[in-house]
């Protein structure tokens, strides 16, 4: 148990309602999860509203509640306690209650519309190649010195972010990497977290149907890296544009990467090959398995972010060259027929456009390339005609499929990325709304040496359809499907 007004410290009160001085047990804000003695904190969701739920969690014995409204009914014996934002309350008493853990490790937060998947798992196996007990957090998984746990959100909640950094410092765990999601950071899951250092990615369109414009999107990535302390660093990719805008406030060592531009780390694609391509890091040539000028950003901020956590830069380039694709990220294999299969997450028109750009370069000139791609259902609505005029412009072959519909209508979907296609590429497109299909109408076009991207849902094993989750792996379907039909 825990004294209560000792989980407190750092919370902004407005008032307090009975005694701060009792021991409580556990902290939640799901009320169906508390039980006797525990400190129940309401915050306001999308769906959901914890304020409703205040009564409900006193009677099945909370100690404390935390909230931003009192209610009208308080019950003698249980301790009230207001807040202005019970999401920034609930990341400092996470943090408190599970003994502050980031503190006592090196934590890096990964931010960026695209490659932070990518950045922090090269990350933790770059270290853990190199010796260290290592921790990650990211979209599809939880890593703890070894040992893994299942994760559905980019950025999860702070009780589960706080409880698995503190089984870190049991494990003697000294780096963390973490995606930081705009959601994540809006939604104040990442208050309360001691930060050694943060990575920009870069910026483009996505999330618009949450944050309503790019602004907002930026500004609430940049609140990263507004927040870090003096002691951290933080590394931004100049190329992006973006990418002097995280850096504007931050009282961290400000550090940049880039490819075309003057940068402290810098780094150049020397050649470019299906099987890798070879880069240049600080006057030293390597060898990479992962090919694409993205990930020859991805490379050099791991590059970036691995000196400035001390590690020794030759040896560094040495575990980058032995490095592995990270599932659902450019993966891709070559059938008997010597057909080119690729699955990639690319969900955004950035991310799309530069998996085209790469498997174009390439390209002799005489393979077709066959793109599989779908926009996800109750999201943001107006990248829909740009990924298909994207995907029906540079493709022979563009096929518009289901990519979690969830609660929409799968033709809807597929009809708003029609809406982008130029006049001129309407004979290059199919619509084909089951995905398995899709990818077997894909499979049965190719020809020898041609090129079938599947992009959008990369490393995921499901598909979302009106709440239910079906099995669905892009990568296991390709492969059975041109296996069938003896490619």
């Amino acid at each position: 148990m825990k004294l209560l007004k000792d989980i407190l410290y750092g919370v902004s009160l407005s008032a307090v309602s009975g005694d701060t001085n009792v021991m409580v047990n556990n902290v939640h804000f799901d009320s169906r999860k508390v039980e006797m003695d525990d400190v129940f904190v309401a915050t306001r969701g999308t769906l959901a509203d914890g304020h409703q739920y205040i009564q409900k969690a006193v009677e099945l014995g909370a100690k404390a509640v935390v909230c931003e409204e009192l209610p009208e009914l308080m019950v003698n014996g249980v301790t009230y306690l207001q807040v202005k934002n019970s999401k920034s309350a609930l990341a400092v008493l996470a943090s408190n209650y599970f003994d502050n853990p980031s503190k006592n490790l090196k934590l890096v937060g990964i931010t960026g519309t695209n490659g932070k998947t990518t950045v922090s798992t090269l990350l933790y196996n770059l270290f853990e190649k190199a010796g260290y007990k290592v921790g990650l957090i990211s979209t599809i998984k939880i890593m703890v010195g070894g040992k893994e746990y299942p994760t559905n959100l980019t950025t999860p909640d702070v009780l589960t972010i706080n409880r698995h950094l503190s089984m870190m410092n049991e494990e003697g765990v000294e780096f963390c990497f973490m995606e930081v999601s705009s959601h994540g950071i809006h939604q104040k899951r990442a208050e309360g977290l001691h930060f050694s250092g943060a990575i920009f990615t870069n910026l483009s369109h996505d999330h618009l149907d949450y944050h309503k414009s790019f602004a907002e999107y930026r500004d609430t990535k940049k609140e990263l890296f507004d927040k870090l302390p003096k002691s951290a660093f933080a590394l931004s990719n100049v190329d992006d544009k973006n990418g002097k805008v995280m850096l504007q406030n931050t009282k961290a060592r400000k550090q940049t990467y880039a490819l075309k531009t003057y940068a402290d780390y810098r780094a150049q694609i020397l050649e470019r090959q299906f099987n890798g391509q070879l880069l240049k890091i600080d006057e030293n040539e390597l060898w990479s398995k992962l090919i694409g000028d993205f990930n020859a950003y991805n490379l050099l901020a791991i590059y970036a972010a691995a000196d400035l956590l001390g590690l020794e830069k030759m040896e560094t380039l040495k575990l980058i060259s032995e490095l592995e694709n990270v599932d659902g990220r450019f993966q891709y294999f070559i059938s008997k027929e010597k057909i080119t299969a690729i699955v990639d997450y690319a969900h955004t028109p950035d991310a799309l456009k530069n998996v085209l750009v790469t498997i174009n370069a390439l390209r002799t000139g005489n393979e077709n390339v066959i793109t599989v791609v779908g926009c996800g259902g109750d999201r943001d609505k107006s990248k829909r005609p740009v990924m298909g005029h994207i995907a029906s412009e540079m493709s022979n072959q563009a096929i518009f499929t289901s990519d979690n519909p969830r609660t929409e209508s799968p033709s809807t979907i597929i009809e708003e990325m029609e809406a982008g296609v130029e006049p001129q590429n309407t004979k290059k497109v199919l619509s084909i709304e089951n995905r398995k299909q899709a990818i077997k109408t894909a499979c049965k076009l190719a020809l020898a040496h041609d090129i079938i991207l599947v992009a959008g849902k990369g490393h995921e094993t499901y598909q979302e359809t009106n709440g239910v989750r079906e099995d669905f792996d892009d990568f296991k379907e390709v492969k059975e499907a041109l296996k069938g039909l003896g490619k």
